[in-house]
């Protein structure tokens, strides 16, 4: 259930002697970024300010993420579990979430999701050498090349569909999201970028 001003008393505090798990997840990735803890106030504040706010069990106040590191945490909106006794806070990060640096707590890469992983692999062979890799000879022909392929695999996805050919359909629509994500990459954007856009669009 998604909780809001209305029906914030439904969440059931007692259960958690009033301290309840918060789950912090990407709302564009579905990256999961850290967990805190929210008592009813920190859930409260974290709906009037729009920004993520948790319980500190060592410094036993309220604290909002960034407060010191300007590492935020803006969000989009908070849901309960089937017994109303955790949290799970979707968000947009700005900056790192963990202390140590990394965008997540949870750092190990087979913890992120699949599209993320491809991101961050694609992004890691940008200026490596041309011969190490297909996705580094792409970024050395520049975007354009890129550019052409999203083009190919477009018309390999669209001829599989109409052929009902469903393997060769999966297996060019791999290939165009991944090239889509190398020409996203080569223009300094990423797929959530895109996925920015169409949450925007959801919106209105």
């Amino acid at each position: 259930m998604r909780i809001n001003q209305s029906n914030i008393d439904s969440v059931d505090f007692a259960k958690g002697d009033d301290l309840l798990p918060a789950i912090v997840q990407h709302a564009l990735s579905g990256e999961i970024l850290m967990q805190g803890y929210m008592n009813a106030d920190a859930l409260q504040q974290t709906l009037d300010t729009q920004q993520v706010t948790f319980f500190s069990r060592s410094k036993q106040r309220l604290w909002t993420k960034g407060e010191s590191s300007g590492n935020t945490l803006a969000l989009v909106s908070v849901h309960t579990d089937c017994d109303q006794d955790s949290l799970l806070v979707l968000v947009k990060p700005t900056g790192p979430t963990c202390h140590l640096g990394t965008r997540s707590c949870f750092s190990d890469a087979q913890s992120q999701p699949m599209l993320q992983r491809l991101m961050d692999i694609i992004e890691s062979r940008r200026g490596a050498p041309v011969d190490s890799s297909y996705t580094a000879s792409l970024f050395a022909e520049g975007v354009k090349r890129a550019a052409q392929k999203v083009g190919e695999e477009g018309v390999e996805v669209a001829l599989a569909a109409a052929a009902g050919d469903d393997k060769e359909l999966l297996n060019e629509s791999a290939d165009l999201l991944y090239h889509l994500m190398v020409t996203l990459a080569a223009r300094d954007l990423s797929l959530n970028d895109v996925l920015e856009v169409l949450h925007q669009r959801h919106q209105s």
